[in-house]
């Protein structure tokens, strides 16, 4: 209307929505580091990995600055029609060779890449230290082997490794398809029933890191993870050579142990294994030094004595499709003791 001012219409962003894109471009960004950000990386492939990914967004960049820049200047700036000569040369450079240059730079980088994102050092692993990984749903059987395969020290959900070795992880499955997977190390590779891959990877950086399975597997999938504890050289073999006997007072006394002989008693011993004792069950994980571990149920939960008597009592509650039956019937003082018992075993 005639006289009346009009609001000022900024071409940028309300500031009301400001403050929400700021935060948003915070949890963006804060998946670039952690101990599962294949950007924030702890080992030589994942090194690479992070590297091909920050040229190919600079690249990328570059080429929307261009993109943008040329849009900017046709709509705005060039008054004048193009002419036909000039504006098939853009077509034919912008929409063909430029492409065509850019993208086989970026073939050509990640295939100078390959040999350092997935080594192959020793023929089959000759010479390297081997660590056997079964995936399982939903859970993942840990064995560490000598140069003959005899069985070092089994574990589960957890993955201990030496910094600046290499090392050759076996592969299999037990039942369906999964992907062993630690983002902050190195790439993923399935494990497949019936066969055992080979993946080789490397620690650079000392520290916790975590791990999971990149291949649906049921219906605990998202519920299938792992811990990675990347250690110097020595400290890993002194972790190696204690095999993981349980080492809680009177751990393998059954007569002055009630929490041990809770769990002998009900029948837990026929799927569990704790070293150093009567129970030597070979279907479910090695409890083992089952107070060290941080999580429970793969991953699931902290490791604290409320959430192991949790688990012990509805399994299925927790991790839907988990084949371990519930102890719902016990006495809560029973279970109690046998959560008491595994988290002293050290």
């Amino acid at each position: 209307m005639t006289g009346q001012s009009r609001p000022d219409r900024s071409p940028f962003l309300p500031y009301a929505t400001r403050p929400f894109l700021f935060l948003s471009a915070l949890c963006l960004l804060s998946s670039c580091a952690g101990v599962q950000s294949a950007l924030d990386p702890a080992g030589a492939e994942a090194d690479a990995v992070a590297t091909l990914f920050w040229v190919m967004v600079a690249g990328g960049g570059l080429i929307w600055l261009l993109v943008v820049g040329l849009v900017i200047y046709a709509s705005r700036l060039q008054k004048a029609p193009v002419a036909e000569s000039t504006a098939g040369k853009v077509i034919l450079f912008g929409g063909g060779i430029f492409p065509v240059v850019v993208l086989t730079a970026l073939l050509s980088y990640a295939v100078w890449l390959m040999p350092a994102m997935r080594p192959w050092f020793g023929g089959e692993g000759e010479g390297l230290r081997r660590i056997e990984i079964t995936a399982e749903q939903f859970w993942w059987r840990v064995r560490y082997l000598d140069s003959s395969g005899t069985v070092l020290r089994e574990s589960a959900n957890e993955v201990h490794m030496p910094v600046g070795e290499r090392v050759l992880f076996l592969l299999k499955a037990k039942d369906v398809i999964h992907s062993f997977w630690i983002p902050s190390i190195g790439g993923k590779m399935d494990a497949i029933p019936g066969r055992t891959n080979e993946l080789q990877l490397e620690a650079t950086k000392p520290g916790s890191y975590r791990g999971a399975c990149a291949e649906f597997c049921g219906t605990s999938h998202a519920l299938m993870a792992f811990t990675v504890q990347a250690m110097e050289p020595a400290e890993f073999e002194d972790w190696l050579a204690s095999d993981g006997t349980a080492q809680a007072s009177d751990a393998g006394s059954t007569d002055r142990d009630p929490g041990l002989s809770a769990f002998l008693r009900n029948g837990c011993s026929a799927c569990h294994a704790i070293n150093g004792t009567p129970a030597d069950g070979k279907i479910g994980p090695n409890l083992s030094a089952f107070g060290t571990r941080p999580t429970i149920a793969a991953g699931t939960l902290p490791n604290t004595t409320a959430n192991l008597i949790r688990f012990i009592q509805y399994p299925d509650a927790i991790k839907p499709g988990v084949r371990m039956p519930g102890f719902s019937m016990l006495p809560r003082d029973e279970v109690a003791s046998i959560a008491d018992y595994l988290k002293g075993l050290e």
